[in-house]
Formats: C-alpha cells, structure tokens, sequence
C-alpha cells in the first residue's frame, strides 16, 4: 500500500552566531478563527493564495488541530492535522461553512495525552481517509513514511521522520516549490513545541534520538519557517526555526 500511495497525486474528487533577524511576512494576516480557536494565520497573496488555513485550540487537553485546504482548487480539498475527539463536530462545521471537502484526517503520533478524533470524523463524514505513520504501529487507511508526500488539490506535504518523543512521530511539512505556500510551514507534533519539546520517559521515548530528529529534520529548514506545535500550555501558537 506504501508503494501505491507515496508519490501519487490524491485529487480532491477522490474519494549563525549572529543575532538572527525576525522574518518579514508581508503576505501573512492574522485573523481570530471562530469555533475557540485561538490565533491563527492565513496566507492572502502570491502561490500561497492558493492555502487556505486555520489554527484551532481544544483547551482541555491544550491540544492544536491544523486545517488546510487547497482554496484554489474546484473541489477545495481539506485536511485536518491531529483533530481532537471533543472538537469533532466544531471541525465538520468549520469545513462545511469554509465550503471545503475533507478528505484526509492525519495524525503527526499516537501518545497517551493525544486523544485523536480521527475515528468520529470518519464516521461522519464519508471518504475520509485516516493517515499516520507505518512506525506508530497504529490503525489506519493509509501508512506514511519519511518522504512521502499527502497531496491535496495541487497542494502537498513533506512526511518527516522525527522518532524521539515516540518511536511513530513525524513531522508535516508543507511543499518546497514554485506553487506552494511560502514561507513553508511545519506541523511538528510533539517532537518539538514552543520553547520546549514533548517528554522522552515513556511509550518507547529516546531523548538522544529526539535531539537528533529536531536538529536534522526540523532546524535544518528555512530559518523562516513557521513551526506549529500539536500542544501548548503557555499561550503560544506558533514560532520559527
């Protein structure tokens, strides 16, 4: 199934020492998503017109779920990054009034404080496929792998190996190219979060081989990208490499 899935293109009828410089983001605008969310940030020009996203909160387990979609596209397909159990319906309706088709919800790792809604939104909304890593032993329609790609509409994102907080975690990045929003956005789960990262002691953590996942795989990228955690506890939202 792996071999089928990683580079084809799923269409939405589917079923240095010096002090470093704060980036300039003249194509983002903030906006107060609805639904409990809190901040979030939404491209308005150039290719990444084409993304349409939003950032939302579930307060009770500090949990982010991500909602993408390609808005430029006929179908305007979405995908929803780490949806929470307790926010499912909040999700379908922010999708059904945005007129977005859900097509894949998606897990960056399974944990005990990560209660996915994965199986609800399936549920209730037909075709939705789940998505998570072959290594998290999980259950669900697809499998991903380190370099993989999830397309949606003419959108995609980058699948990244990042073991260390559980030996399953991955992190979703979105695509480096021409058509693909700019600066380039990473969903790093729990395997790095604002000013801290997800804890090593137990469900099969490494802390050795969680340093060597963010610094190979998610500080290696473009200083100006945008890093947006699965949790946080102390009111931030997003950050930068």
């Amino acid at each position: 199934m792996l071999s089928k899935f990683r580079f084809l293109h799923f269409s939405a009828t589917l079923s240095s020492s010096s002090p470093r410089k704060k980036p300039s983001i003249p194509q983002i605008v903030s906006f107060t998503a609805k639904f409990g969310s809190r901040m979030g940030y939404a491209t308005s020009s150039g290719s990444s017109s084409k993304l349409l996203f939003r950032q939302l909160f579930e307060k009770d387990s500090s949990t982010y779920t991500y909602l993408l979609a390609d808005a430029s596209h006929p179908d305007k397909p979405a995908l929803l990054v780490d949806p929470v159990d307790k926010t499912v319906d909040r999700d379908i309706t922010l999708v059904k009034e945005l007129g977005l088709k859900l097509i894949y919800a998606i897990n960056t790792h399974v944990h005990a404080d990560h209660v996915t809604g994965t199986g609800l939104l399936k549920s209730k909304v037909p075709g939705v496929k789940s998505i998570i890593s072959k290594a998290s032993n999980a259950k669900a329609d697809l499998f991903v792998e380190h370099g993989d790609k999830i397309c949606f509409g003419d959108l995609f994102l980058e699948v990244r190996a990042t073991p260390g907080h559980t030996q399953g975690c991955v992190t979703y990045v979105t695509g480096d190219g021409p058509n693909q929003p700019q600066p380039r956005m990473a969903f790093t789960g729990d395997a790095l979060l604002i000013r801290g990262c997800g804890r090593t002691d137990f469900q099969g953590g490494s802390s050795e081989q969680l340093y060597n996942s963010v610094h190979s795989q998610i500080f290696t990228m473009p200083k100006d990208t945008f890093l947006y955690p699965a949790h946080d506890y102390k009111g931030f939202s997003v950050s930068i490499v």
